[in-house]
């Protein structure tokens, strides 16, 4: 039986629909939002997936041409391959409100598709498709925990608004998706235009009272036509193997956990386990992971509680401390610009890379095609994590993580017309313990400021962590990987001095109180600060000249009509200015030309051509032409290339002229003065008036 409910949210109609599409699935709704529409289907299967120590979950948000009325480009006209980065983005949006809210140990394959078959410019799917996975997975039979609800909020001419329309977000100065549930916050991704802390707080807790009447509406489709859930009891603890262990590990685990280096602590902590299985002896071999996970538990009790009661870290650190920074630039000879941030055990290279027009990428999206001028890529290669491992294409969390960097180096990147360049940043993490993400953000800076990118300010970001045991709470200021995995919360703050750029949380617990959120924004801060000190001690502002190897750029205007001057037939003309000044020439169909080079003199040389190709008759102006054809009444000249104008005899010489032939014939080279240039675009020129002049150089 079909089933509606329909709300109103920030000022437009959203709806959920149930039973009449995908019958098959464990859950499935229609989720509407104006006239974007989108289709979220929740499977789980019976059997549990033996052998796996994590939550079998996949996520997956497509987009598909026919909702915008396109069909796709490409040779095969289908959506096919590999998902493209928005949709890789989205699938994480939706990914991570939910996946915290299954049972523990939950083993059994769980599938989220979320399929867009309609969208209008003004209503993002993101946030639709992340309600429609919740109210999918709430109907269906399996044990989710939920619900949660979303919203996009954003700030226009001073007043927040819950899902800003298109118009509204371009004048918005920030840009912030905020899922949430009963409780709290639970999830934060967006960006910002260097707003304040307390601005954006305000902005978190309106999106999540926005958010109330969104799970309201959820609740009421799961009591009208929401599915028994399955029974699923987890597997109980051996209390006594636990006893044991904790008894044959006691005193090591705090060794382990208090060894400030990760690769040591990692070693003490798998001598810990290889003792305690040699003690239990062999009749235990068959329950290591049992062992590794009953370890597991004693370590992140014991590094809460000497975090909350001890006020200390794993490494020794205070709450709030950073660990050592270290920052280089110009550290590759021949790249256009380099930065190596290092801060403790995490470290990143990043390389930039100066590029013409024709090194943009095409971006297919719902709303249309696009150009990017700039783009940031993350590489987590496995060595940097002291790992073995196949190398593959960027996984979801690189592609994120580099969005996430992309995103706050944008905010600073200089408008296309100040610096006409494709700049391309690749930040590689060499060594990664805690907040590789925010490590990118700090190199790239650094790099683009050694490219001699004029940056409008650097940018810096910090990784947050929380403890919360009851009224105790304890806020870490750039956490480890240890801490992020033990914690209660992983919050990624970026910006400048002036405010935040971009954001990214995940919160583990069921809601964090106002004052918690405000102090963790606000501690965020002090660590970006310094962190930011630091840097401008390595490069305080962008270099004033480029890298001896990066190309040179110099933008000219010519008239659209005269393109075809310079591409001449089959590209004719144009290959051969790129071969004589080995430049690299991009026209644009407005009429624009650029032209890179690494030789300075190269580029001039490839104006001049340009110029002298696409230059127009201007009158009173003094030509030095080519006779083209006599006839009796004067002469045809050729004063520019492609443009003719005629010397009326009568303008051949002072004294009378006879005959045209007795002053010039064809093939001469004639120096003339331009008279008249009439509405017809036909040229009247004149030898008379030119004799005696000289055209300056």
């Amino acid at each position: 039986m079909k089933e509606t409910i329909e709300i109103e949210v920030g000022g437009r109609q959203f709806r959920l629909e149930t039973g009449e599409m995908a019958k098959q699935a464990s859950g499935a709704v229609l989720a509407s939002y104006g006239e974007t529409v989108v289709l979220v289907t929740a499977v789980g299967e019976e059997r549990i997936r033996e052998g796996i120590d994590f939550l079998p979950l996949s996520v997956d948000y497509m987009e598909k041409g026919f909702a915008v009325g396109r069909i796709p480009g490409g040779f095969f006209r289908r959506e096919i391959g590999r998902p493209s980065e928005r949709e890789t983005l989205i699938s994480r949006l939706i990914d991570r409100p939910i996946r915290p809210l299954f049972p523990k140990k939950y083993r059994k394959e769980i599938q989220v598709i979320a399929t867009v078959l309609s969208a209008d410019p003004d209503n993002d799917p993101d946030t639709v498709a992340m309600v429609g996975a919740s109210a999918a997975l709430e109907i269906s039979d399996i044990p989710f925990q939920g619900p949660i609800g979303a919203v996009r909020v954003g700030r226009a001419n001073g007043q927040m608004v819950i899902n800003p329309t298109a118009d509204q977000l371009e004048m918005s100065d920030f840009n912030v998706v905020v899922a949430g549930n009963r409780q709290g916050i639970v999830m934060v991704e967006g960006s910002a235009q260097f707003v304040s802390e307390d601005d954006l707080l305000e902005a978190l807790y309106r999106a999540h009272d926005a958010i109330q009447p969104i799970l309201d509406m959820q609740e009421t489709l799961k009591s009208r036509c929401g599915k028994n859930k399955r029974q699923y009891e987890p597997p109980e603890e051996d209390e006594a193997l636990a006893a044991r262990v904790a008894e044959l590990s006691q005193g090591k685990i705090e060794e382990a956990n208090t060894t400030a280096e990760k690769e040591a602590r990692y070693l003490l902590r798998n001598a810990v386990i290889q003792e305690v299985m040699e003690k239990l002896g062999p009749d235990f071999a068959d329950r290591e992971g049992e062992v590794r996970e009953i370890l597991q538990n004693l370590e992140k009790k014991f590094v809460r509680q000497m975090i909350l009661t001890r006020k200390t870290r794993i490494d020794k650190r205070d709450l709030a401390d950073i660990r050592a920074i270290d920052c280089q630039v110009g550290r590759l000879p021949r790249t256009h610009g380099s930065g190596l941030f290092t801060r403790g055990e995490t470290q990143v290279l990043s390389v930039v890379t100066l590029g013409s027009s024709s090194d943009e990428q095409k971006i297919e999206a719902l709303e249309g095609d696009e150009w990017k001028t700039f783009m940031l890529h993350y590489n987590f290669p496995p060595y940097c994590v002291g790992e073995a491992r196949f190398l593959r294409g960027p996984s979801r969390r690189e592609i994120g993580h580099g969005a996430l960097a992309e995103r706050t180096i944008k905010a600073v990147m200089p408008s296309h017309e100040d610096f006409p360049y494709t700049v391309r940043v690749v930040a590689e993490v060499l060594e990664s313990n805690g907040s590789s993400s925010m490590a990118s953000v700090c190199a790239s800076s650094l790099a683009l400021m050694d490219a001699a990118v004029p940056l409008k300010k650097a940018v810096a970001g910090i990784a947050m962590g929380l403890i919360m045991e009851g009224d105790q709470v304890a806020i870490l200021s750039d956490i480890l990987g240890d801490e992020d995995y033990l914690g209660d919360m992983d919050f990624k703050v970026t910006g400048s001095s002036e405010g935040v750029v971009a954001l990214q949380m995940d919160i583990k617990v069921a809601g964090v109180p106002r004052e918690v959120m405000r102090q963790a924004l606000f501690q965020a801060r002090e660590g970006r600060l310094s962190i930011l000190e630091k840097m401008n001690h390595a490069i305080p502002a962008p270099r004033e000249e480029l890298s001896p190897y990066a190309p040179r750029v110099v933008s000219i205007e010519i008239h659209p009509d005269k393109i075809r001057d310079v591409i001449g037939p089959g590209g004719k003309v144009i290959r051969q200015i790129i071969a004589e000044t080995s430049t690299k020439i991009d026209v644009d169909d407005d009429g624009k030309v650029v032209i890179m080079s690494p030789d300075l003199a190269g580029c001039q040389k490839a104006v001049d051509m340009i110029k002298q190709l696409t230059a127009e008759a201007e009158v009173g102006g003094l030509y030095l032409g080519k006779v083209r054809k006599i006839t009796d009444f004067g002469a045809f000249v050729e004063i520019l290339p492609g443009t003719d104008g005629l010397i009326h005899i009568s303008q051949l010489d002072h004294k009378r002229v006879q005959r045209v032939r007795d002053i010039l014939n064809e093939g001469d080279e004639v120096l003339v003065k331009v008279l008249e240039i009439d509405r017809d675009g036909r040229i009247r020129l004149s030898r008379k008036a030119a004799l005696g002049e000289t055209i300056s150089q």
